[in-house]
């Protein structure tokens, strides 16, 4: 399978070591799912219903999902009858692929044009104690750290430590943090930041905003007005609607990425607190339910610790 490439303009994260520290973050997750894999795979142990159960069981106990759990076992029973497979232990290689082939065509990085014509705008979404705020800072940092000026738009004016998080953050990585006051309205946040940016040749808007319950029709209505707002600054934008999920809810993300997905489009998805569950399955699930692009996961709070979402990576550092 071919995998995606890193671009000039894209959003990486390949350096020596990485893989090794990916592995680490992800203990919980590896350490839950190689355990039972090791479990249900030894060496010497027949390929029957017994075996597929337990394999199934371990799945969803993962958070992968029926659908996904369902098609990981289909391409596993595939295999064994076409090579003829007796010894569990030879399912590793064809396990891995099969979740290589599910979350493989989600793996799209998010790429920002070389030299925008005008800010290229980013509105980040997603309930309250995702990490949205957090993942902001570091996508900031990530972004200059290419090369981009980035512009930062304080749109959580519902909660003002959401404000001051922010310019801790734009003080940090060299930022520009656009805020107003604590309960003004985010729409005209959003309206300044992006004409300040324009005024400055500035590459890239990041808005922020408040975390919201997707069940919660009134703020799901100011959310659809923020987008409105920049839509009439830039008919093309926002360019990116960038949602953040909490890995660790399991099957609750997929309810939260449909609700926010009718209101306002979402683009990208960034999947954080990975290394704090063992239950790293839920990104199967997304892919099998969706569409939309992972860009991203999140694997601890330093501020390099949101990383391009690689799919073959995440493969062989959950399962080992």
């Amino acid at each position: 399978m071919a995998l995606l490439r890193k671009k000039s303009q894209t959003i990486d994260n390949k350096k020596p070591g990485l893989f090794t520290r990916l592995r680490e973050r992800l203990s919980k997750s590896r350490s839950a799912l190689a355990d039972g894999l090791s479990g249900v795979f030894q060496a010497g142990r027949k390929i029957d219903a017994t075996l597929v159960e337990e394999l199934e069981e371990l799945l969803l106990m993962a958070d992968a999902g029926i659908e996904a759990t369902e098609r990981i076992l289909a391409d596993l029973r595939k295999q064994s009858d076409i090579k003829g497979a007796t010894d569990a232990s030879g399912l590793y290689d064809p396990l891995k692929q099969a979740m290589l082939d599910i979350i493989a065509p989600r793996a799209q990085p998010l790429q920002i044009p070389e030299h925008p014509a005008r800010p290229f705008v980013i509105l980040t979404v997603g309930v309250n104690g995702v990490g949205k705020t957090t993942t902001i800072g570091k996508l900031a940092h990530q972004l200059t750290q290419q090369g981009h000026s980035v512009m930062i738009a304080a749109g959580d004016t519902f909660r003002a430590a959401a404000i001051e998080q922010l310019q801790h953050w734009g003080e940090r990585v060299g930022v520009r943090v656009v805020a107003q006051q604590h309960g003004a309205d985010a729409a005209a946040v959003a309206h300044d930041a992006i004409q300040a940016a324009s005024a400055q040749n500035c590459d890239v808007v990041i808005v922020d905003s408040a975390g919201r319950q997707h069940t919660h029709h009134d703020l799901m209505e100011e959310l659809k007005k923020i987008k409105r707002v920049i839509g009439k600054l830039d008919e093309t934008a926002p360019h990116e609607v960038l949602m953040v999920l909490d890995a660790g809810t399991g099957q609750n993300a997929l309810s939260q990425l449909r609700h926010f997905n009718e209101a306002v489009g979402v683009t990208g998805l960034t999947l954080t607190k990975l290394d704090g569950t063992a239950k790293g399955g839920i990104l199967f699930a997304i892919a099998m339910t969706t569409e939309i692009p992972i860009r991203f996961i999140g694997v601890g709070e330093g501020v390099e610790d949101l990383r391009r979402f690689d799919a073959a990576e995440f493969v062989d550092a959950i399962v080992g």
